[in-house]
This record gives structure tokens, sequence and C-alpha cells, in this order.
């Protein structure tokens, strides 16, 4: 007993010199060096140039350590960025997608920028409003203030092959300027295989970087009204041009085969374009830096994004393809050159348009040094600072054989600096490169509002519910209606919240020491209830709860407490940087009526996995289990082998799976088109490509680890008495009435404990979803299951307070069935300790 307690005391001291040794090792580092923590910046091996910027910042300030640190905080992936300031630990800078802003700023987490541009527009490095395009820097505004810096954009065009327009017979100095005439172009340049597949696609209207947006815009479309309260993702031209989206679909074979066909493309030098499997694309500059590296003698054309007919005939030119090798740009005061257009709705606007995206560089709040966050955004930005990263950039690509082609920054003055001393000198290329930079001027950007993630998440599925139509049954209208009820609906909460009480955090901390204390008491008490005991049994009981003390203190922290918080939220509109508001049981009517179609949808896929996965699985383990039961010469080895997927890291596995079930180039696919396929004319499935076999996709997968169950099934079968086979068989009984009679009921209790785990691993499923389709549950959220629903409400939307309904109604979900397994389980689970009564 001493000896115990002596042991626990030393614990405990050793624990404590560490923790203090590890403070006093960090108090050590000199008071005059300083580590700048910058998020975002991907640190890839062709980031030469960014290195150089960063390197040369550290030199001209002594004593300062740039930390450069991925984390996918810059991406679409805010859970990080959101952890860290809500506990106080947020990096010095963030390189922030800069659609997100309005976002983030909305929410007070980016430090507004407009007294430090003031201060410092004149100095050295200053940031000056009129140096930068307009949509970039109208995008990092929100409410009238600057909460970021643009440091990158990108515009989107038209590329084409030259060599397969010839091939066709089409004029190469002559890209399509309509959407008619591109529908015709693709039609003309698409190739089939002579089992009917694609070999060739002349255009496929969402592969490269377009979406519904600039399509929209060039038909007139807008998302958002003016003043950003009213969702206007349903707006006829919006609608028109969704529908002419859809027709494109359907005339080459439907989504179904474009979505599989793209699954087999790569990228770097297998990009489809580069190739020759695409003939035409819509997509940002940077594309040609990846023609320069990889295919620089790609004979390529470039040319404003097609347009409407009537867009046409009612605006004057502001850009001339016909006949060039690369577009002219028109100024205003040659309009008057061309004749006059026709009267209608798209008069005074440009015919041609781009939209822009790109990032930029944003302050969190809570830094630990801004004004030193200030300094390395001001020297980020420069014109010196560019040109210093383009020629390291430049030095690296030719140093490894790579042509260079620098890429577009938001700021008028460093594309000027860097594209004179650094640009492409191929005319093809520079000529190109000037074209997108011209195009900046008619460009658009997308709504700065603090729903557009929704947004962009809605108008997503939109489109992949009208081209799917086959399967969705909805119309253009109708998705762009149901995405328009989504994310209006998040919008008239966000104005309503502040109708609601503030729930006291205060009470909260409260409510949960009492309950922690409440189930103290009562486990005092029920230990109380099991009578006296003695002095000796009571001093070893006092041992127990102390060693047990570090997991019960962790349980009642880390567990206990965060389910206690979990129910006051899900009774909350709760974002985790605001203070809770009491909504009552608004977030679970929400649940069951706005929500509930993708809820059900959730729910049947998990339903679905849970049916075929746990039968299959079941099949699956048992079967392996008999046979690795056999007495054979290396036994052991073969168990090993069987079970050495069971533990595989689940991204691992589901990486692997991803290339294993592509459609085009995978190992399961191919063996399919060499068998199946030759000699009964079955189709390939499309399987994650394909709303009908993903889920199948999923199951399969599954089997994949079924040497895990396999070991439960195995120590099932060896404890099965042999004289019970003994028994049967003198009985007469062969081997299936063996199986039947014998091995079924004795395995039943493990059979039982399986579905058990089953079904709560199948309802849980998160991992190897978001993994396999990017987190979207796609396609057409045929994928999408319970968990991963509640991650992106909670870690996306910032939906706390919602994700934490939803959590309780997955508990009550699992608890209900789990009760029923329970009720049911006498009736068919047999235990070889039972007895007859």
């Amino acid at each position: 007993m001493r000896k115990g307690l002596i042991l626990l005391v030393l614990l405990i001291i050793l624990v404590c010199v560490s923790f203090f040794l590890h403070q006093s090792a960090a108090s050590d580092t000199p008071e005059d060096q300083i580590k700048l923590m910058v998020w975002g910046p991907q640190p890839l091996e062709w980031a030469a140039g960014q290195r150089a910027m960063i390197a040369e910042f550290e030199r001209r300030h002594p004593g300062v350590k740039v930390s450069m640190l991925s984390m996918g905080a810059g991406q679409m992936n805010p859970q990080k960025l959101m952890t860290s300031i809500v506990g106080k630990k947020p990096p010095d800078v963030i390189n922030q997608d800069r659609f997100t802003i309005g976002d983030w700023a909305s929410r007070g987490t980016f430090k507004p920028l407009n007294g430090l541009i003031e201060r410092d527009k004149n100095k050295p490095y200053g940031i000056r409003p009129e140096d930068y395009y307009e949509p970039c820097w109208n995008e990092a505004k929100y409410n009238g203030k600057v909460f970021a810096i643009p440091n990158s954009t990108d515009t989107r065009f038209l590329y084409y092959n030259r060599d397969l327009f010839r091939a066709a017979g089409l004029d190469p100095n002559r890209p399509p300027e309509t959407w008619e005439e591109l529908f015709e172009y693709s039609k003309k340049l698409t190739t089939y295989n002579k089992d009917g597949s694609l070999n060739r696609i002349g255009f496929i209207p969402n592969w490269g970087n377009c979406w519904l947006y600039l399509y929209s815009w060039a038909n007139d479309g807008e998302f958002m009204s003016p003043d950003g309260r009213t969702c206007t993702l349903n707006h006829l031209h919006v609608v028109e041009s969704l529908e002419y989206i859809v027709s494109f679909y359907d005339e080459f074979q439907g989504a179904e085969r474009l979505d599989t066909f793209q699954q087999g493309f790569k990228s770097g030098a297998m990009d489809p374009f580069i190739t020759g499997k695409v003939a035409m694309k819509i997509d940002v500059d940077q594309a040609m830096a990846n023609i320069a590296r990889y295919a620089p003698d790609t004979d390529f054309g470039v040319a404003p994004a097609p347009v409407p007919a009537e867009r046409i005939r009612q605006t004057y030119p502001n850009f001339i393809t016909a006949g060039l090798n690369v577009p002219r740009h028109v100024p205003k005061s040659e309009y008057r050159s061309f004749p006059k257009p026709e009267r209608g709705r798209f008069n005074g606007q440009p015919r041609y348009i781009t939209w822009s995206g790109g990032f930029s560089w944003a302050i969190p709040r809570g830094a630990r040094h801004p004004e030193l966050s200030w300094e390395f955004i001001k020297w980020m930005t420069s014109p010196e600072a560019a040109l210093i990263g383009a020629r390291a950039q430049k030095a690296y690509n030719e140093s490894v054989g790579q042509s260079y082609v620098p890429s577009m920054h938001a700021n008028r003055r460093v594309n000027e600096a860097v594209f004179s001393k650094c640009g492409p000198k191929s005319p093809k290329f520079k000529d190109s490169f000037n074209f997108a930079l011209q195009l900046m001027d008619y460009s658009k950007y997308r709504p700065v509002t603090f729903v557009g993630q929704r947004l962009w998440d809605e108008q997503a599925r939109a489109m992949d519910e009208a081209i799917h139509h086959e399967q969705t049954s909805l119309s253009a209208k109708q998705a762009l209606d149901k995405g328009t009820r989504t994310v209006q609906m998040e919008l008239d909460k966000a104005y309503k919240r502040l109708q609601y009480p503030v729930v006291p955090m205060a009470v909260l901390w409260v409510a949960i020491i009492a309950v922690v204390l409440l189930i103290i008491g009562i486990v005092y008490l029920k230990i109380r209830q099991m009578g006296q005991v003695g002095r000796l049994m009571r001093s070893e009981a006092v041992a127990g709860y102390l060693f047990a003390s570090p997991w019960i203190i962790g349980f009642l922290i880390f567990t206990l407490g965060p389910v206690v918080v979990s129910v006051v939220f899900s009774f909350c509109d709760y974002d985790v940087l605001h203070e809770a508001r009491w909504v009552g049981l608004g977030n679970y009517y929400d649940l069951l009526t706005y929500d509930w179609p993708l809820l059900s949808k959730a729910l049947y896929n998990a339903a679905y996995l849970a049916i075929f996965g746990i039968v299959l699985g079941t099949v699956t383990g048992l079967g392996i289990a008999m046979l690795l039961n056999t007495r054979v010469t290396g036994m052991a080895w073969y168990r090993t082998i069987y079970y050495l997927p069971a533990i595989l890291p689940v991204v691992a596995s589901a990486v692997l799976w991803i290339w294993v079930l592509n459609p085009e180039y995978g190992i399961i696919n191919a063996a399919w088109k060499l068998t199946l396929g030759q000699w009964f004319g079955l189709k390939a499935p499309g399987w994650l490509a394909v709303p009908e076999w993903s889920k199948p996709a999923l199951v399969l997968m599954g089997l994949w680890g079924a040497g895990g169950g396999m070991i439960l099934w195995l120590a099932g079968l060896q404890g099965i008495p042999q004289h019970l086979y003994e028994a049967a068989e003198l009985d007469g009984a062969g081997k299936w009435q063996r199986f039947r009679h014998v091995t079924l009921p004795m395995l039943t209790p493990y059979l039982f404990f399986n579905t058990i785990m089953g079904t709560i691993s199948a309802i849980q499923t998160f991992d190897s979803v978001y993994v396999m389709t990017s987190g979207t549950g796609g396609p057409l959220d045929s994928t999408m299951v319970p968990v991963l629903y509640l991650f992106n409400n909670a870690f996306t939307y910032f939906k706390m307070g919602y994700a934490s309904a939803l959590a309780w109604l997955l508990f009550v979900l699992i608890l209900v069935l789990m009760l029923v397994q329970l009720k049911i389980a006498p009736r068919w689970v047999h235990y070889e300790s039972e007895k007859e009564e």
C-alpha cells in the first residue's frame, strides 16, 4: 500500500518537474528573438520564390524568424484557424482564400487594416488601394472596412488546342465566341472509341476552373441582392445559364458518362488538355505555367470565355479574337468604328467578362506581433519582394529544365515589375499572359457575404443535381430553388440572431459543475450502500481511486464536461466565436423540417452501409475464419496476412482505394473490361464517380478490413466444444447441418456483438468518406453520412449549436437501435453457460 502511494507521489512529482523544465526551456529563448507564425502558404518544391522573399525579410529584420506552416488554413478548411483564435493562440499572419474574408470578418476574427493602410500609405512599401485591381480590393472588404491585403489573383478564359482544331477542320485562329459556337465546336472535336466510350471530349462545362458563376455573370445573372440580404441563386438568368450547362451534358451521353471519363484525368504532365484528351477548357492563367512547365511546345490558343449570342449583338467588342493568334484588346476610344449594338439588357456592358479569385494576407484577432505582421504583409506585397521571388523561382525552374511563367498578382505595380523583368520570352506565352492581365479590367468577383461558403456549396450542389437530372428528377430551376431556400434560411437566421437572449456562460459553468458534483455524489452514495468495510479494504479502495484519478479527472473534464455543454448548445445558436444565444427547440425543428431531405438521405446512406456492410462483412469474416481454422502448414502466416489490412491507417487505405476504384485506370475496372466487358459486354462500374455505385464502393472498401472481424470469428470457432460436432456426426448430420445446427447457434453471441458494433460503426462512418470524397459526400450526396453532415455544419458553417443538436439526435437513434437489439437478442442469441429452466 505504502509503496503504491510513494510511486504515485513520485509520478506526480516527475510530471510537475517535466512541465517546469519545459517552461524554463521555453523562457531561455532570447528576448530579441521573435518567431512570426505565418499560416497558409503551401511549402511546395516549387516555392523557391516564396522562400527567397522570406529570407530577405528576415535579413532586413534581424532577430525575426518566419515560421511558415501550410495548415490548410488558407483553403476552405477553417477548423484550425477557428480553434487557434478561440484558444488565443492564433498565427500572426494568414494567407486566406479571399472569398472567405467576408465570412471571417463578420465574426470579428480578422483585424481591420484601414488605420494601418492610411498611416503607412506614403511610406516605403505602403499599401495604396489604387495600385490594386478593383475586384481584388473589393473582395477583401466587408462593411466598408479592409480586412486583408490581396496578394494574388487569377482570371478565367478559354484555352483551345490548335492542332485538334485543324484535325477537326476548324480554323485555329477562330475560337468560339458564343455559347452556341462552343456547343458546335465541341461536337466536332469529340471522338469516340469503337465501344462507344469517349476518346476525346471537345469541352466539359465544369472542368477546369469555371463553375456556374462565370456562365451566370456572362448571362447577366447575380447570386445576391445588392444589400446582401436576399439570395438570388434562382434568378431567371442564372436558371438559363444552368439550363445551357445541362443541355451540354445531355448532348455528350449524360453527366454520368462525363463524370466517369473525367475520373481518369490527372494533373501535371498528364493534364488532359496537354495530352489531348480535352480540346477546350476554361481555366485560370496559371494553366499557362503548367503548359510551359510540362509541354511548352503545345500549340494552344487563348480567348475570352464564350458568352450568349444575345450579349454579342448588344455590346461593343472589348476584345477581338477572329483571325488573331492572341485576342486584341479594344479600348473604348475605338468603339465608334464598330456597328452600333442592338438595344437590350446587355447595353453598356463589356462583351466579354471573366471572374477572379485569389488569396490575401490577413492578421487574425489576438495576433502576438501585429506591427511586425503588418511589416511582413507590406513587404510580401511590394514590387521589390515580388521581383526577388520571381527571379529566384525563374532560376530554380531553369535549373531543372523547366520554363517559367509568373503568376498574376492583385497589385498592378507588382505585375508590371515582374512581367517586365521575368516575364516569358516565348511570344505565345508572353502575349497570352498580357491578354490575361488586360482581361482583369473586366472581372467579376464572388459576393462578399457571411454566407459565402454556403452560397458556394449550394451553387455547386445545384449544378450537380441539375446535370444529373435523370437521377434526381430535378430541373435546373428546381435545383436552384432548393439551393436558394437553403442560403436564404441561413441569411434570415443571421439577421434574427440578435433577437434571441444570450446564454450566461457563468450559469452554464455552474450547471456543468453541479452535474459533475451530482454524479460524484451518486457514486459516493452507492459506495456507502455497499456497507461498512474494514480498514484494510478502505485503504485499498483509496489507493485504487488514487491510481485511477488521472482517468477519472480526464473523464470529468474532457468527456463529461463537453457532453453537458453540448446538451446546452443544442438549444442555442452558437458559432464558437460569438456568445451562445438561446433558440430553444429551433435547431431540432430545423433538423426535422427544413434540413430533413438532406438529413434523411444521410441516414439512408448510413442504413445502406449498415445493412450491406454488416451482412457482407459478417459473411466474409466468417468465411475467412473458417478457412483459417483448419490445420494447414503455415497457418500462422496466413492469419497474419489476412489480418494486416485491418491495422492499416484508414486514410492510407482510403487513398489506396481511390486509385483501385478509379473507373478509367483502376485495377478493378481494368480486370472487369478484360473479362466481363469482353465476354458479356457489361459496362464497368463508375464507382465513386456515379451515385448508384458510390455506396457499393464504400462497402467494398470495408471488406478490405474484414480481417479484423475474422479474429473474433476465429476465437468463436475455436471456442466451440468439439464433442458437439462429434455428437452431431454420430446422429448422421452432414457438413451443412453441422454448420446450421451447431456452428451458427454457438456463434450467435459473436454475431450479436458484430451487429451491435457494426450498426454503431456505420452510423459513425466519417474518415473514409471524408478522404474519398474530399469532404463533399458526393456525388449527389450519395455518400453523405450523418457524421460528415455534422462535421460540415460544425467546422465549415460554424453552426456548433446545430451540430450539437444533430449529435444528440444521432445518440438517441443509436440508443434506440441498441435497446431494440438487446430486447430481441434473447430470442436468437444462445450462450453456452445458459441452462434450461
